[in-house]
């Protein structure tokens, strides 16, 4: 008795599914409504993403190419997997002639990342945030592997190291 029960619930879950996407189908071809999914390779130019989209982590920088990280290596620290490598030294501050962290580089592995989030919320100084781009397709991997910090930029006067 279970076996033919099994079949008439199997059967009518089925039909449940098929119903709601039928249901979308005919619908949106017969009204034609906006539809919510997206064309992707279709649509590149215009596809604009949420705001809270997770593309990937990027160095926030002003318009003077400046940004606000000191090398506190706390987001390397967070990262469970090692998707973020900081190199920074010490040079003597010309203000107040201590001490003070500068990056160097401040690398970011695109293919190790599991968008966790957790280097953005360790950040003290809000350097890093979430980027908007989603598009990478890549036949190497290393080209996954780059430099956040923009060449020749240098770390936001006020920022303690």
């Amino acid at each position: 008795m279970s076996y033919f029960s099994d079949i008439i619930n199997g059967t009518k879950t089925l039909l449940t599914g098929m119903r709601v996407t039928g249901g979308y189908f005919f619908v949106n071809f017969f009204t034609k409504r906006d539809v919510i999914t997206q064309q992707y390779p279709n649509n590149i130019e215009t596809l604009e993403m949420f705001d809270r989209f997770k593309g990937e982590v990027i160095m926030l920088h002003n318009e003077n190419n400046e940004h606000r990280c000191d090398a506190c290596t706390l987001c390397e620290k967070a990262c469970p997997n090692g998707s973020i490598e900081i190199l920074g030294d010490k040079a003597k501050d010309p203000e107040t002639g201590k001490n003070k962290r500068f990056l160097v580089k401040h690398i970011y592995h695109l293919q190790m990342c599991t968008m966790c989030g957790l280097c953005i919320e360790a950040c003290p100084v809000n350097a890093i945030d979430w980027g908007q781009d989603f598009h990478h397709v890549e036949y190497d991997r290393s080209l996954l592997t780059k430099v956040l910090n923009k060449p020749g930029s240098k770390i936001m006067s006020g920022i303690k190291g």
